[in-house]
């Protein structure tokens, strides 16, 4: 059950998915015009259904805010919440489930700049201090191929800071590992869990049937992997 306010303490379990999965993932994206983004959003929807989540799952995921020609020269954080819902229902295969999610997030993206205010204002949900208004999941994807900062005297590389935070029942963080000439060379992240709301047994247990659920989907994308499945 929730808390009555939410303490927004929470804890993460690391998430791994080889090179050789990476790649047919790659490549199963860029055979049904989508992302790889929309590839992983597809998957964790699934694991969420399979979990009682029900069949219309809403996820957030943070966009650059840049798309006003305007903001180039600027410097500033100008990051909004995008709200991308994936119809799970039926028995789809994950080929089907794909086409889904690309239709919808590229309606989605195309009205990113509306200030997440307002679409709360908007859809006026019953408000409460123990749950995010519109999603309790989150999912961001970025790639890591060859970030790094050097400067004179200084040398840094990009990578993820553990907090004992969670601003979200659910947050999946993930990086594509890029090797030379951009070759697959693996996902990597954390799924960051509220501890008002799940153990770390169940955290794990989620983390390891989303890197099972993209190495069957991998190979078979045509196969049926809806809850009828």
């Amino acid at each position: 059950p929730r808390p009555a306010v939410a303490s927004h303490h929470g804890a993460a379990v690391q998430v791994v998915v080889d090179r050789t999965v990476h790649g047919r993932l790659a490549q199963l994206a860029q055979a049904r015009g989508a992302t790889l983004f929309m590839v992983l959003q597809a998957a964790l929807a699934l694991v969420l259904t399979r979990s009682g989540a029900g069949e219309d799952v809403p996820i957030g995921t943070p966009v650059a805010g840049r798309a006003d020609e305007s903001l180039d020269g600027l410097v500033g954080f100008f990051v909004n919440m995008l709200v991308l819902r994936t119809d799970t229902s039926g028995n789809p295969t994950f080929g089907e489930l794909l086409e889904r999610v690309r239709t919808a997030d590229l309606e989605a993206y195309a009205h990113q700049d509306v200030p997440f205010d307002r679409l709360v204002e908007a859809l006026n949900p019953k408000r409460s201090a123990a749950h995010h208004p519109l999603f309790q999941v989150a999912l961001g994807f970025g790639g890591r191929g060859s970030a790094a900062l050097e400067a004179p005297g200084l040398r840094g590389t990009a990578g993820l800071a553990p907090t004992p935070v969670a601003k979200f029942d659910l947050g999946l963080y993930l990086d594509e590992v890029q090797g030379a000439g951009g070759s697959p060379e693996g996902i990597a992240g954390v799924l960051e869990y509220a501890t008002d709301r799940f153990d770390r047994a169940t955290a794990e247990g989620l983390a390891a049937d989303l890197v099972r659920l993209l190495a069957l989907v991998s190979e078979h994308p045509d196969a049926p992997v809806g809850t009828e499945g």
